[in-house]
């Protein structure tokens, strides 16, 4: 339930998007009653419409069963990196990044071959953004890191990437729109190749063509099919692009499978798991994309992110318990630093962090299946 400028309104609410209009016009900005006292908010523009968003550092304010509630940020990796790297800005609804990697190349000079280093190759000083941290914070901001049994069955690729596109377009990057430079595959349909196709092409020829001499990159963010080697060198099949591979260089293909090799194994051990790349590739005079940096993720078959066998096998038993909970991320950072797995949110006001050793011990339950369905 939300205050607008007065009115007390649910999201499904008639009426609710042209008060939504109403207020953003006048500057006024709705109250979130999931609190007695209310919580403010903002209103953003979007493309297709306004949207209301909880304001910067107040998500573990709100009741744990709302839909603005988020972990306190020091849970998670992200905390070292607001501010600096993520800066969000509540007037404009717009949030700020800053890369840790170049999304362009000068003519004649080769891009890094390199897959993200151990630590998401976030530097010392957190004010940039690595690959992986990027796309642990793209998959936060779509809400795919939050789990309820109402979503159970209803998270295909189409879900993915339409939250995936949403949470990018509130996303500012090198002086530009992300969503200029992102790539995220539309669902294939057969009868729908041939437009598809078409509309990529349209995207990357004028994301490659930015008239300042340089070479542009694109970023790519996909669920893999396949990371083999093909005809010539290597290749990245991806899952709804059938028509065309993303090319690797050998010490590229060689690298990831050293530095990836935990997150190809847990992807590779269960049929049901997705694997994410997130990638900087260029397009060559012949149209073919070939991957320059890249990062992997292992997802579930609810696409909740996973590092681990024990993570993996306490993620299924929460979602076959019917728990809500949100999944946390490291964003780049060591393991050396503990941190929860996850937030168990249907404990009434209250939350419940998880942490990897009460998986492991055994006498603990950390999923709670007493208080199940």
């Amino acid at each position: 339930m939300l205050d607008i400028d007065g009115i007390r309104l649910l999201q499904t609410s008639p009426g609710f998007a042209e008060a939504v209009e109403r207020a953003y016009g006048r500057r006024r900005r709705p109250r979130c009653l999931c609190r007695p006292e209310g919580i403010e908010m903002y209103i953003a523009r979007l493309a297709d419409g306004h949207i209301v968003k909880r304001m910067p550092g107040t998500g573990d304010r709100h009741a744990p069963a709302c839909t603005s509630f988020e972990p306190p940020a020091e849970l998670s990796g992200v905390r070292p990196l607001l501010g600096s790297a993520i800066r969000e800005d509540p007037e404009t609804g717009l949030i700020q990044l800053k890369l840790g990697f170049p999304m362009s190349r000068r003519p004649g000079r080769p891009g890094p071959a390199r897959p993200a280093s151990a630590t998401g190759t976030v530097s010392s000083s957190c004010n940039r953004l690595s690959l992986r941290a990027l796309l642990h914070y793209l998959w936060d901001q779509a809400e795919l890191t939050r789990w309820q049994p109402g979503f159970a069955g209803r998270r295909s690729w189409g879900v993915v990437r339409r939250q995936l596109m949403r949470a990018a377009s509130r996303m500012v990057t090198c002086g530009e729109p992300l969503l200029v430079r992102l790539e995220v595959p539309e669902p294939f349909t057969v009868e729908q190749q041939d437009a598809i196709s078409a509309r990529r092409r349209t995207r990357w020829v004028a994301a490659s063509c930015p008239g300042d001499g340089k070479g542009s990159m694109l970023l790519l963010v996909a669920e893999v099919k396949e990371i083999a080697p093909g005809r010539h060198g290597y290749k990245a099949v991806i899952k709804h692009l059938p028509d065309l591979a993303f090319t690797l260089d050998e010490a590229l293909y060689n690298r990831l499978e050293r530095r990836f090799e935990q997150e190809l194994g847990l992807w590779g051990a269960s049929d049901g798991s997705h694997l994410i790349v997130i990638a900087t590739f260029g397009v060559g005079a012949e149209g073919l994309p070939r991957v320059v940096e890249l990062s992997l993720m292992t997802v579930t078959e609810h696409w909740l992110p996973v590092e681990t066998v024990a993570e993996k096998q306490l993620l299924d038993r929460l979602v076959r318990n019917r728990r809500s909970f949100t999944k946390l991320l490291r964003y780049g950072m060591r393991h050396e630093g503990e941190m929860p797995i996850l937030v168990l949110t249907d404990q009434g006001e209250t939350t419940q962090p998880v942490f990897a050793e009460e998986v492991d011990h055994p006498c603990s339950d950390p999923a709670g299946t007493a208080r199940g369905a």
